[in-house]
């Protein structure tokens, strides 16, 4: 089954682009196409979507809100945030908003693609290591401390999942993570998908953004 995807854009122009590399794909279609947020969320009424590719500036309503009202939807779809500027706000604001990555609007299409696959399967196409620098340079922004909305979720983990998450907020891969704990990497890559699971949140970019809510982390990447 081919994967759905819409492109909101404002520039259509870029969304031609887009359309033409993902059209010469066998296993995507083009389902949609807006101009900004506000048409992209209308036409999610009606059009069953797997991924949004989303710009962040446009008029009416901006990649941000649009990307934070769609991911808060029951079944939404994995939305992959498109810039201009790597590590900057607007990537941070879309990683918060709920979005599973973002990507560079002159990505190679290679690497556009690889990206949709990955956001499709599940993935984040983020490495957690960026998102810290993300997160540490806009620290300030968050929330922070043991008394957080977020922190009380984490109750539901047990230490060894707690600790689990503490690797990955600090950017270890899974390999990573079972070298220091001396896990095998199967037993990490379970213990991964039941804080997800646990947390309700979509992938491990968001596992970081809830450490640092929730205090586990502080800017420079240091544990508390």
């Amino acid at each position: 089954m081919s994967i759905r995807v819409m492109l909101v854009d404002d520039q259509m122009l870029l969304r031609t682009g887009f359309r033409m590399v993902l059209a010469a794909q066998p296993d995507m279609e083009v389902v949609a196409e807006a101009g900004d947020g506000a048409e992209a969320i209308e036409n999610l009424r009606s059009t069953a979507v797997d991924v949004v590719l989303m710009d962040v500036r446009m008029p009416r309503l901006d990649g941000v809100e649009a990307t934070r009202r769609i991911c808060a939807a029951p079944d939404a779809p994995k939305v992959l945030i498109l810039t201009t500027f790597d590590l900057d706000e607007y990537a941070f604001s879309g990683l918060k908003a709920g979005a599973s990555g973002f990507m560079l609007k002159d990505v190679p299409p290679s690497e556009l693609l690889t990206a949709i696959r990955a956001v499709h399967s599940g993935d984040a196409v983020v490495a957690p290591s960026t998102t810290r620098r993300l997160l540490d340079r806009f620290s300030a922004m968050l929330p922070s401390g043991k008394g957080t909305p977020a922190s009380g979720a984490l109750e539901r983990l047990t230490s060894r999942e707690r600790e689990v998450m503490l690797l990955v907020a600090q950017g270890l891969s899974n390999g990573e993570i079972a070298a220091r704990l001396v896990l095998s990497e199967a037993t990490v890559k379970t213990h991964v998908g039941r804080i997800l699971t646990k947390l309700a949140l979509r992938d491990r970019v968001q596992v970081v953004v809830l450490a640092y809510e929730s205090g586990l982390v502080r800017a420079g990447g240091g544990a508390f």
